[in-house]
């Protein structure tokens, strides 16, 4: 599923990691910040109903309510859990 991160930062390049505060400032594409120049967020969901233009998914990493741009199968063993 590709979600469009609307609440984060594009203008973000750098930044010191939270787990590490002594460490010297890193880029964001290094790093799991959720700010990013492209807020493209690619995560694997499990379809649970699909009621109009609704779609209920478990195990989705994104905050409520991001908008959703493309759903897409995943195409590998694990899917087939």
């Amino acid at each position: 599923m590709l979600t469009w991160l609307d609440r984060s930062r594009r203008d973000e390049v750098n930044t010191v990691p939270g787990d590490n505060p002594a460490s010297p400032p890193l880029g964001v594409f290094s790093t799991r910040l959720p700010d990013r120049p492209n807020p493209i967020g690619l995560h694997r969901a499990q379809i649970l109903a699909v009621e109009g233009l609704r779609i209920l998914v478990s195990e989705l990493e994104a905050l409520d309510h991001a908008p959703v741009i493309d759903i897409k199968p995943v195409l590998d063993p694990v899917a087939e859990r």
